[in-house]
């Protein structure tokens, strides 16, 4: 694998494979880093937990107002399988995160979660298997809000911005809790049920975990590798585009050879029931009832050869039209794109963030 083919796929499944490692910038400093307890936490499926860990990262301080409204938190949100450590990279956090940037963390108080059954918060390998509550979007979010509220004292967000599933997260944010947020940007996600190729590739990907026998129903002592070589196959495909393939694997020896090289990688860093619980936190997932809710700017971008959000279905130049103040970009494919994981290299649509911390600004 060459390289440039290396960095790429990690960065397309940074979203998707958690454990990963990724490069983090050197041009900002470290976050702090902390936990919220939610106690008592009880979720959509009826189940509850006594005690619910929140983790995140943070950077910069609250500003309030002369009223004690915060005034300058953002809240940054990962996608399936990730963390908010995710937005630590150069492509992400060297854009923006630095001094006059848009998002400056001498400007800002930035903060980067790891939703339920994510990163350091509380998920199923901690100890509860597959009796680990079956937490949905709606639960996440509750939990960021809570987290936000309680654990940090935000009553007020300047901006939330999402990518994958937090970009699915945005919308159930801006619709859930309408006048919480100055502005919305979700990056790489359709406002409508999970439905066609993509719930067909995430059904295959938890089929293939709950059918390998070594499973157990979640019960294993050791990793069920014939499912997991399922699921990162599928991941794969989900996160890459053709063109950058084709020319780092222009033989079928090359191509044979690196995805051996890429499955023996990647399942050590995964766990089966995160995975597959991460997965199927989207199931019930579908915020086209209530667009009409949103209130606050809305600046919704997508990739044109994103595998996952194909935009010849014109779902979301459909859909955006029903969000009072709404607009959809589409980024063209290129050479330089990078499929599905094109929402965290900031350069793309950095002008287009731009415009909407101008528009939201009161």
């Amino acid at each position: 694998m060459t390289f440039t083919f290396r960095i790429f796929v990690c960065l397309c499944l940074a979203c998707l494979c958690q454990g990963q490692a990724l490069k983090e910038s050197t041009k900002v400093p470290p976050p702090q880093e902390g936990d919220y307890i939610a106690h008592n936490f009880h979720f959509h499926s009826g189940e509850s937990m006594p005690e619910l860990r929140l983790h995140y990262l943070t950077f910069g301080k609250p500003v309030r107002n002369a009223n004690g409204r915060v005034t300058n938190a953002v809240l940054l949100l990962h996608g399936t399988g990730g963390s908010g450590r995710q937005f630590l990279q150069p492509q992400f956090a060297d854009v923006l995160f630095g001094p006059g940037q848009l998002l400056d963390i001498n400007r800002y108080f930035i903060v980067l979660d790891d939703g339920i059954g994510h990163g350091k918060s509380s998920k199923p390998s901690d100890g509860l298997h597959a009796r680990f509550p079956r937490y949905d979007y709606d639960d996440m979010v509750a939990a960021q809000h809570e987290m936000l509220e309680k654990g940090l004292g935000i009553d007020h967000l300047r901006l939330i911005l999402g990518t994958s599933m937090g970009c699915m997260h945005s919308w159930v944010w801006g619709e859930t809790y309408p006048d919480y947020m100055d502005a919305l940007m979700p990056l790489a996600c359709l406002p409508v049920q999970i439905a066609g190729r993509n719930r067909m590739w995430r059904k295959m990907v938890m089929d293939g975990i709950r059918n390998d026998p070594d499973w157990k129903d979640g019960d294993y002592t050791s990793e069920p590798r014939a499912g997991l070589e399922i699921a990162t196959d599928f991941l794969l495909i989900a996160g890459s585009t053709p063109l950058p393939m084709q020319i780092s694997y222009p033989t079928r020896d090359a191509a044979d050879k690196d995805l051996e090289d890429y499955r023996k990688r990647v399942t050590h860093t995964l766990d089966a029931n995160d995975l597959l619980y991460a997965v199927n936190a989207s199931r019930d997932y579908d915020p086209s009832a209530q667009l009409e809710r949103i209130t606050a700017p809305v600046m919704y971008i997508n990739s044109a050869d994103d595998f996952i959000n194909p935009p010849e279905l014109g779902i979301a130049q459909r859909e955006i039209k029903r969000v009072k103040r709404g607009r959809f970009l589409l980024i063209p494919s290129s050479a330089a794109t990078h499929g599905h994981g094109t929402h965290t290299w900031a350069v793309f649509w950095q002008q287009y963030l731009k415009q909407l911390l101008q528009e939201s600004e009161h």
